[in-house]
């Protein structure tokens, strides 16, 4: 079967994750596999910490999104593939790759810029753009930094203020208008994630009956 590609984007703390995990709870006969935009940010080996630091993670040069669109390319030709790694404490990418992904009826890439590139969102047969308030995002944000990513909250604030917003008002919020469904999410969106999750199980199930009939 090849696989049945789903972008899922919108803003830093949008609830992304949030949305795909309960898309998944309701794809419990599917198996599904789950890619993230942020795992290909390019390394920068060459430059020293406090110069990563300061770099800007929210444009969509920071990534290497070329590799994305080869293994995904790669995924729908029925090949493993083997993405890289990100520290998201050290600013660089792991030298040794992340977990194989093999591919599965269902793959969910997750990312604030996959509408942004043409060539990446022409790959998706369904496109999601989670939509929440800016005041919660920048919350869930901060905290997210904090906790998960060993950050200060002055530093937190000043790559929000520096880098994260003017880029969300330049690429991530305009790229919305690609998205086949824009899903609310400032609270838990249960008729949304039963609408795609049965388009999802009435997909795979048709080509899987198409296939049974060649």
């Amino acid at each position: 079967m090849v696989p049945f590609l789903i972008g899922v984007s919108g803003g830093t703390g949008s609830g992304k994750t949030t949305l795909t995990e309960s898309i998944l709870a309701n794809l419990q006969t599917l198996q599904v596999g789950i890619i993230q935009h942020d795992w290909y940010y390019h390394a920068h080996t060459d430059v020293s910490l406090e110069e990563r630091a300061k770099m800007n993670y929210d444009h969509p040069d920071s990534l290497e999104t070329s590799l994305m669109v080869q293994h995904l390319k790669e995924l729908k030709a029925g090949q493993p593939i083997q993405p890289p790694r990100y520290n998201y404490v050290t600013h660089t990418r792991m030298e040794e790759p992340g977990e194989t992904v093999c591919p599965t009826p269902v793959i969910v890439i997750e990312g604030i810029l996959l509408f942004a590139d043409r060539d990446l969102r022409d790959l998706f047969d369904l496109k999601i753009f989670v939509q929440t308030e800016a005041d919660l995002r920048l919350i869930r944000r901060l905290k997210r930094d904090m906790v998960e990513r060993g950050r200060s909250f002055e530093s937190a604030v000043n790559q929000y203020l520096d880098t994260v917003r003017p880029m969300h008002e330049t690429f991530v919020e305009p790229s919305k208008k690609y998205a086949d469904i824009i899903v609310p999410a400032s609270r838990s969106n249960k008729k949304a994630i039963a609408m795609i999750s049965d388009m999802i199980h009435s997909r795979t199930d048709r080509q899987l009956r198409n296939e049974n009939e060649l």
